[in-house]
């Protein structure tokens, strides 16, 4: 791991945790011994524990003399505060925070690609998550960049081991968008549109990107990491992004909880998960019924594709393993990885 991608330290969970707790409880500060004794750190290393969380952005009131209080509630999706939220998931116990990190994506790709070299279980790393609070150099489908603001967004990567063949792994990204959905409508109650095949917009913007990649032999996945870049408290874009992108805070004209966004998020990725990996045929056919139901563009719309030096057609559907279907002037073609734009 890049030495300048430090993972939260769990102390600092235990210290938000505690704080938050106060909060919502109206019991006041909380003095250096106490919160050094919720931390599990010397008392002396408390006022440390205070500086890292208002690194982080907490709003944090007072020192260490007079003690510390939230400001009001905070929005850092930790894993000691993630753990009751999602409980019960694969997802349990296995989240790795990070302040600034390059690329969750290419973290947990090398995960994977150490616990393979170093042979351990394979349940060992399934369901690890990668959350930042700031990507440098964020990715998205095709070696496009994505735009990672700190703290507005979330940026997430899932590590995952499904028994699915290399050709089936596009319906994982296809449930992958179907959890966005669900997430954004449960917490926000948004409705999105999703955009074959990693796209997830609102009034025609995109507001969130899946990144889904893999290693795999030619019958056999080895892991897959599905990455997720959502907008939610960003309040502008750069010119160049203005007019195509947007988030849910300027959609809804109010801020939401990121922590409760990645709480739903990871739930709703956890049930499409089971689902796949239980369900069989029966669960990819819900997959890609679900997707079209949830998305104005797999049928009926008029697009331009780049893929084979581009083209234009209408979108008839997605064919049994998840590909769009295109019909032309010169008949129907299949879309199997270029992006698809409206015209």
């Amino acid at each position: 791991m890049n030495n300048a991608a430090l993972e939260t330290n769990a102390c600092v969970g235990r210290a938000l945790a505690v704080l938050q707790q106060r909060l919502h409880d109206a019991q006041g500060s909380i003095s250096a011994r106490e919160l050094a004794a919720a931390a599990d750190v010397a008392e002396g290393d408390a006022w440390r524990l205070a500086e890292e969380l208002r690194g982080l952005g907490v709003e944090l009131a007072g020192t260490a003399e007079l003690g510390w209080r939230l400001a009001g509630d905070s929005d850092l999706p930790l894993s000691e505060l993630l753990a009751p939220r999602i409980a019960g998931t694969i997802f349990t116990g296995n989240i790795h925070h990070f302040a600034s990190i390059a690329s969750t994506n290419a973290a947990a790709m090398r995960a994977g690609a150490d616990a393979e070299a170093e042979g351990v279980l394979p349940t060992a790393s399934h369901g690890a998550v990668w959350l930042a609070e700031e990507q440098t150099a964020g990715k998205g489908r095709a070696g496009h960049s994505w735009k990672s603001n700190p703290a507005d967004g979330i940026y997430c990567s899932a590590l995952l081991r499904p028994q699915l063949a290399p050709v089936d792994v596009i319906i994982l990204s296809l449930a992958a968008g179907l959890a966005v959905v669900d997430a954004v409508r449960e917490v926000t109650e948004l409705c999105a549109d999703l955009r074959w095949p990693n796209d997830v917009l609102i009034g025609g913007r995109k507001f969130c990107g899946i990144l889904t990649e893999m290693n795999a032999e030619i019958t056999r996945v080895r892991y897959v990491v599905v990455g997720v870049g959502l907008n939610v408290n960003n309040t502008e874009f750069p010119p160049e992004l203005a007019p195509i992108a947007t988030s849910l805070r300027m959609q809804a004209r109010q801020s939401f909880s990121r922590l409760e966004l990645v709480a739903a998020l990871l739930r709703a990725l956890d049930r499409e998960h089971k689902a796949l990996c239980d369900g069989a045929g029966a669960a990819r056919e819900q997959i890609l019924r679900r997707f079209q139901q949830h998305s104005s563009f797999c049928r009926g719309c008029a697009v331009f594709v780049e893929e084979d030096g581009g083209y234009e057609g209408v979108t008839r559907g997605l064919d049994e393993r998840g590909f769009l279907r295109v019909e032309t002037a010169h008949g129907m073609r299949t879309v199997l990885s270029g992006g698809v734009r409206k015209r």
